[in-house]
């Protein structure tokens, strides 16, 4: 896991946790997908960090980078 990044993953027990890059506690456990990746999104916002979001299988679904970069988001593509 990326330490400069948030990851949504499945609980060995059951739902979801967020979990901080090259962590293995979680930082905040959920019943739902959808509510973890909610609460991921706004912490990741306000602290300027990637979040990757994972599939039940554990691979990558979704990469959103809330994160400073050098050039803005048009320069870019």
């Amino acid at each position: 896991m990326s330490r400069d990044a948030h990851h949504v993953v499945p609980a060995p027990t059951g739902g979801w946790s967020v979990r901080k890059g090259g962590t293995s506690r979680a930082s905040k456990h959920f019943a739902t997908k959808t509510a973890a990746a909610s609460w991921a999104r706004r912490l990741s916002r306000d602290l300027g960090s990637d979040l990757v979001i994972h599939k039940k299988d554990g691979t990558i679904e979704r990469k959103d980078s809330h994160g400073r970069h050098p050039l803005p988001a048009r320069a870019r593509r």
